[in-house]
């Protein structure tokens, strides 16, 4: 017999709490948002979402009040549901996972709901912590076996809310009970369903996807390290390398953060040790992707050569440009200023969601696109927004004095630049007019 959920519970609205209580309320569920920080609730009651994601503002504008209601507390009346999303962050020193904020949603839980509730862990976990960190929070409390599932987010930024409802949701639950709750939960939202033997094996699904994302990624960036040295092209390569070749897409190079690509594939590494495994390419792979973006930053300064007093645009502060997002966690102007920095360079910056005031936070000078270009002695491309595509490279670069433009993704036109007397360059891409 199937289990009717209509009131549901979200602990934590960051990312993944936020765009989850869209769709549920698009859904037609009654959605009860719960947060710590008082700026966020402020924000969220006025129906003005604090992260960027398409169709959440629309969202919460239309329901916030009716069926969307957040808070510092889940409201009185039992919920039928309690969706566990809140952060699981890794030290900055040593890499390891700190679960503090998934301890104190569960022990939260437990003093606040029922033992009948379906808790749900959402969060990215380590394997294995759904059981060693909620259930005994909840066994403990309750004096019952709760009703306890792990069902992991697996969208993308940017399409989170089509994506929550089209893509598989894995469900693996602590029993049989659990896990038909479960079920019956996400059926309500999700087209289809995939329910695994165990908790473990859900947390170990999204890891796995991150991490693999992460390698795809990192293979084109190691192509792209050789190219920069033989003086190859790196798209030429991975284009010949694909075109109608039967076997996996090579990945164009590029930079790698974001909230989940730059902290999952240390979750696994933790869960490995644990078990006394120790990874042979995740560290690797992290490696060779978190040095990507210092690695730019050199060869900017080196292609300019004398840096000092010079200014540099940066275009994307975001951590990547397709699908928009505001989005700095893991973003590669981090692991970049510091170089700059150190070049003596002066630092303006444009990103098309990112506020003014991250731009300062993170040592740039906002500008505006047409004043960067006019500005600057070099022009870095981080990010491959649509808005810098569109750009009328000839006119913002006529009569400026812009002597190197970096396009990481490759989006501008060569052409342009080397017709108004600058040199060209991209990630693995350094050709001889560019030296």
């Amino acid at each position: 017999m199937t289990h009717e959920f209509h009131r549901i519970g979200v602990v934590g609205m960051g990312y993944v709490g936020l765009t989850l209580t869209a769709a549920l309320a698009r859904k037609g569920f009654t959605v009860y948002g719960v947060d710590t920080q008082t700026a966020v609730l402020d924000s969220l009651a006025k129906g003005q979402p604090h992260i960027y994601e398409p169709g959440v503002a629309e969202v919460f504008a239309e329901h916030v009040g009716r069926n969307i209601l957040v808070g510092p507390d889940l409201p009185d009346e039992p919920v039928d549901a309690a969706i566990v999303c809140v952060s699981t962050p890794t030290d900055e020193a040593t890499r390891r996972p700190n679960l503090k904020n998934l301890a104190a949603a569960a022990e939260y839980i437990a003093e606040r709901c029922d033992p009948d509730v379906l808790v749900v862990v959402r969060s990215t976990v380590p394997v294995g912590t759904s059981r060693a960190i909620v259930l005994p929070v909840l066994r403990d409390r309750w004096g019952v076996e709760p009703h306890l599932v792990m069902a992991p987010e697996r969208t993308i930024q940017g399409q989170a809310l089509r994506e929550l409802v089209e893509l598989p949701q894995v469900v693996g639950g602590l029993d049989d009970e659990s896990l038909r709750l479960g079920l019956d939960l996400f059926g309500g939202l999700a087209r289809e369903l995939v329910p695994v033997s165990s908790m473990e094996v859900a947390e170990l699904v999204k890891l796995t996807n991150n991490c693999h994302t992460d390698l795809i990624y990192s293979f084109g960036n190691e192509i792209a390290m050789l190219t920069e040295r033989l003086g190859l092209d790196p798209l030429e390569v991975i284009r010949a390398t694909n075109l109608d070749y039967p076997r996996p897409d090579i990945a164009k190079p590029g930079y790698v953060g974001g909230g989940c690509l730059s902290k999952d594939p240390y979750l696994l590494i933790d869960s490995a040790r644990q078990r006394g495994h120790e990874p042979y390419l995740l560290g690797k792979v992290r490696e060779l992707n978190e040095d990507l973006p210092a690695h730019v930053a050199q060869r900017v300064v080196e292609l300019m050569g004398d840096t000092a007093g010079a200014t540099l645009c940066v275009l994307g502060w975001a951590y990547k440009g397709w699908p928009p997002t505001d989005d700095m966690r893991g973003t590669p102007i981090a692991g970049m200023m510091p170089v700059f920095r150190a070049a003596g360079m002066r630092v303006t910056g444009h990103d098309p969601l990112v506020g003014d005031e991250v731009i300062r936070a993170y040592g740039g000078e906002p500008v505006p696109v047409d004043a960067g270009f006019a500005g600057a002695d070099a022009v870095l491309v981080i990010t491959d927004h649509p808005d810098y595509r569109r750009l009328d490279l000839g006119h913002l670069m006529a009569g400026g004095r812009t002597r190197l433009v970096y396009d990481s993704w490759r989006i501008l036109d060569e052409p342009t630049v080397l017709r108004h007397g600058a040199r060209y360059a991209g990630i693995g891409y350094e050709p001889v007019g560019a030296r």
